[in-house]
């Protein structure tokens, strides 16, 4: 593979039209969309979206709802929008039980790549700076991509449950276990912005 530049950013109106894009084709392969913060719900108000976000942001945790963080993985060469990260900082009782701390989803057309682990790699330095030691990560056992992806970056099956007719399995990742074991791998170059809000992770791609 030719080498690539990704980062992973706050989601900005410049990636209205390529967020809405990124949505259609999920729908156009039927592909269950994970990790996006909701903006399935938002296609014609991304301006409401971005409220939304900022408002996950900045929520404390109630029984419905955690704060939580959402990014855009955009592959520089091209500015593409590959995929979507939403990181929930704490778990409810909901949350403990399926979709755990972090959802994530590439776009059907840029799978296969590696794109994916590196995502949640960089969801896991994320992590790591609020303080989390361990993250649950879910994923239906038939979702085989998914579960690779969740193994190869160190998480241990804690179970399997029963839901709507389908296996869902529960893995929990130790954060500093796993970022010691992938550095090697990856080894990012990362860039924090309190003030711009923006985590950067950067890698080449051969």
């Amino acid at each position: 593979m030719k080498e690539e530049k990704l980062k992973l950013i706050i989601p900005t109106k410049e990636y209205e039209q390529q967020a809405i894009e990124y949505i259609q084709e999920f729908q156009k392969y039927h592909s269950n969309i994970n990790g996006v913060g909701g903006l399935y719900r938002y296609l014609e108000d991304y301006d409401g979206w971005l409220r939304k976000l900022e408002d996950d942001r900045t929520r404390t945790t109630v029984t419905e709802k955690v704060p939580s963080e959402t990014f855009l993985l955009i592959r520089e060469a091209d500015n593409r929008l590959i995929g979507i990260i939403n990181i929930r900082l704490k778990l409810n009782d909901s949350l403990l039980q399926h979709g755990g701390h972090i959802g994530y989803g590439i776009r059907p057309t840029e799978r296969r790549k590696g794109y994916a682990e590196y995502q949640l790699y960089c969801a896991l330095k994320y992590c790591d700076t609020k303080g989390l030691d361990r993250v649950l990560v879910t994923c239906y056992k038939d979702n085989i991509g998914s579960a690779k992806t969740i193994q190869n970056s160190y998480g241990v099956l804690e179970n399997e449950v029963l839901e709507d007719d389908k296996i869902l399995q529960r893995y929990w990742i130790d954060v500093k276990f796993a970022l010691e074991k992938l550095k090697e791998k990856y080894e990012p170059a990362i860039e924090k912005s309190i003030e711009r809000k923006v985590l950067f992770c950067e890698k080449d791609f051969h």
